[in-house]
């Protein structure tokens, strides 16, 4: 299983769409945001991703491109997301998707006060999508992204994470 499998089961293999890639991005943020070359062509919707940032990261550099330590990587940042989210007022939702039972919903207005300006723009960036298509996108998928990643009801450790993109 890899990591595309974990964010959208059964999703077409053509390429990861712009969601899929702002997913990925809310789980690489701290370890992608000080690269500054977008991953998208500008004015396009999901085009090949070109090198650096989230590029590097959908085209398989995921290892290199953050030591090696891919699931500890992916385990820190689901850890660092589920902080802003605490900190910013939807800690609730978020230990919804989890915890094991049903996920709470998040609207997009919700969700842009929990991911702040700064993330929500480094991922437009990245994803070429609007803030409207981002935050639609993002609060329909990032609970079932959270809840997939969780399976047993709790954050895995980064060797637990190692396994489930191997």
């Amino acid at each position: 299983m890899g990591i595309f499998d974990i964010l959208a089961p059964g999703a077409q293999r053509r390429g990861p769409s712009p969601i899929i890639m702002a997913l990925m991005g809310l789980l690489a943020y701290k370890a992608l945001k000080g690269k500054n070359q977008p991953s998208v062509q500008p004015g396009t919707q999901g085009g090949a991703p070109a090198s650096g940032g989230l590029g590097d990261l959908l085209s398989g550099g995921l290892g290199g491109l953050l030591g090696g330590g891919v699931g500890g990587a992916l385990s820190g940042g689901l850890i660092d997301l589920l902080k802003q989210f605490q900190q910013n007022g939807q800690g609730d939702k978020a230990d919804s998707w989890v915890a094991r039972g049903e996920n709470k919903s998040i609207e997009p207005t919700e969700l842009e006060q929990a991911l702040g300006e700064e993330r929500i723009g480094w991922l437009m960036q990245q994803t070429g999508m609007s803030r409207d298509e981002l935050l639609n996108g993002l609060s329909q998928e990032l609970p079932q992204a959270i809840d997939r990643m969780t399976p047993e009801g709790r954050i895995p450790s980064p060797q637990e994470t190692e396994r489930m993109v191997a």
